[in-house]
C-alpha cells in the first residue's frame, strides 16, 4: 500500500487571464492559481484520490496564496518549498475567440525552476502509486536534475510514471533542448498524454496513427498513449490494439482552454488507478476517453484551472 495515489512535480504559478476592462478602459486580469502538475492533482482530488505536490514557489504574496489554494483543494503541500529570494512564476494568458490561448511568462528566473535535487522529499515520491511530471521542470539544469532524480526514485518505489510534455516554446532558449527533454520523458513513462502539436514536433507526422506508431516503436515502455486533438477530440493507442477515437463534447459556452489538457490527464490517471494498465479492452479505453473529454470540456467553460475542476457527479451527469 502506498501513501499517495499520485505525486506530481513541477510548476505552480499564477495564470493572469483577461477578464474585461475597467471603467477607465484598462485591461483587467483575474489571478488564477495554476500550473499543469497541480491542475492534474486538483482534478484527481475531485475524484477522491490522495495527492501530494513537489515544487517551489516564492515566499511572496502569490506563493502564499498558491500554498493556501492547493491545501484547500486537499493536495498535500508539505513538500512545497518557499524561496525567500526568487519570486513566484507568473503567466499572462491571452485568450482568442475560439477559446485557445497564448502565454507570456515572467520566469527569468521564477521560483519553480529553482528546485534542486537536495530539496526533494524522497520518501513522499517513493510512496506514490503514480508519479506525474512534464517538461517545464526540465528547462534549466538544476530543476532538470531534480526531475531526473525524482523519476528514478518513483521507479525504484514501483510507481507508474505519467508524462505530459506540455511544450511551451517561449520557455526554451533552444527547441532542440526541448526535444531532448521530451525524448527523455518519453523513454521513462508508462502513461503518456501528448497534444497533437507535440506529437508532430517529436515525429514530424500530422497523421496521429503514424505518429503514435513511431513513438511506440521507439519507446516500447509506453503502455497507454493518448493524443489530444483540441476541439476535435482524443485518441488512445494501446500496443498493437486498434486505436480508439472519441469526439470532444461540443455543447458550447467555451471561455478558454487553460487546464483542459490537465483535466483530461487527471481523468486518465484516475482510470488507471481504478483499472490498471493491463488487458484494457476497446470499450475500456472508450469509456476512459469519454469521461476525460467531458471533464475537460467543463473546465473550458470556466476561468482558471485549479479552482475550475468539476465534481465527479457533474461529469457523470453530462455524460448521460
Amino acid at each position: 500500500m502506498k501513501q499517495y495515489d499520485v505525486v506530481a512535480l513541477g510548476e505552480l504559478l499564477i495564470d493572469f487571464t483577461q477578464n474585461g476592462t475597467s471603467a477607465q478602459g484598462n485591461n483587467l486580469f483575474e489571478a488564477c492559481p495554476g500550473g499543469a502538475p497541480c491542475n492534474v492533482l486538483a482534478m484527481l482530488r475531485k475524484l477522491g484520490k490522495s495527492c501530494a505536490f513537489v515544487g517551489k514557489v516564492g515566499n511572496d504574496m502569490f506563493g502564499k496564496l498558491l500554498k493556501e489554494v492547493i491545501t484547500d483543494a486537499g493536495i498535500n503541500a508539505d513538500a512545497l518549498v518557499m524561496d525567500d529570494k526568487i519570486p513566484t512564476t507568473l503567466a499572462f494568458v491571452q485568450t482568442f475567440a475560439n477559446g485557445d490561448r497564448d502565454f507570456s511568462f515572467y520566469r527569468k528566473p521564477g521560483a519553480d525552476m529553482m528546485l534542486t535535487a537536495d530539496e526533494l522529499p524522497l520518501d513522499t515520491i517513493a510512496n506514490a502509486r503514480i508519479f506525474h511530471f512534464g517538461t517545464l521542470s526540465m528547462t534549466h539544469e538544476g530543476v532538470r536534475k531534480a526531475t531526473e532524480k525524482a523519476v528514478a526514485t518513483a521507479k525504484e518505489g514501483g510507481a507508474l510514471i505519467s508524462f505530459d510534455p506540455n511544450l511551451r516554446p517561449p520557455l526554451w532558449e533552444d527547441l532542440e533542448d526541448a526535444k531532448e527533454a521530451i525524448a527523455w520523458g518519453l523513454g521513462q513513462c508508462d502513461i503518456l498524454k501528448i497534444a497533437d502539436n507535440e506529437l508532430e514536433f517529436m515525429t514530424g507526422e500530422t497523421d496521429f496513427c503514424k505518429g503514435a506508431a513511431i513513438l511506440h516503436q521507439k519507446y516500447p515502455n509506453i503502455k497507454i498513449l493518448n493524443v489530444t486533438a483540441g476541439a476535435d477530440g482524443s485518441y488512445s493507442f494501446y500496443g498493437e490494439e486498434a486505436p480508439v477515437f472519441v469526439p470532444s463534447c461540443k455543447l458550447g459556452g467555451v471561455i478558454e482552454t487553460t487546464g483542459a489538457g490537465d483535466t483530461f490527464c487527471a481523468s486518465v490517471l484516475n482510470f488507471v488507478l481504478e483499472n490498471g494498465v493491463a488487458m484494457l479492452t476497446e470499450q475500456d479505453r472508450e469509456n476512459m476517453l469519454k469521461f476525460a473529454n467531458t471533464a475537460a470540456y467543463i473546465v473550458t467553460t470556466r476561468k482558471g484551472a485549479i479552482r475550475a475542476m468539476p465534481e465527479k457527479e457533474q461529469v457523470l451527469e453530462l455524460l448521460k
